[in-house]
């Protein structure tokens, strides 16, 4: 059984039990948040697709933590032209795990 989500904008496949890394969500750590964005579900019954969301489905998550993701350096430069410039950011992410899809 196995769910496709849309989390702030993004598309993820989760399902019971796994831990994902999503972009940062306004939520305590150690508590639950409601996706009720659910944009297709399968399981052995079938698979049902929404348009666009799957009515009367919400996927529950618990909140581990908020982290800081690895650096990405982005760096610019115009040959033959004494121009260059590094620069980096650190993404925010929540990580969560999924406790029911239904």
């Amino acid at each position: 059984m196995f769910a496709v989500v849309d989390i702030a904008g993004q598309q993820f496949k989760v399902s019971e039990s796994e831990k994902h890394f999503v972009p940062r969500l306004n939520a305590e750590p150690e508590s639950e948040v409601v996706f009720d964005n659910v944009l297709l579900y399968s399981d052995d019954a079938g698979v049902k697709i929404g348009t666009p969301n799957v009515d009367g489905l919400k996927v529950t998550a618990k909140v581990l933590e908020h982290i800081k993701d690895d650096k990405v350096l982005v760096f610019k430069k115009k040959r033959r032209k004494d121009y260059d410039k590094l620069n980096g950011h650190r993404q925010h992410l929540t990580r969560i795990e999924i406790l029911t899809i239904g």
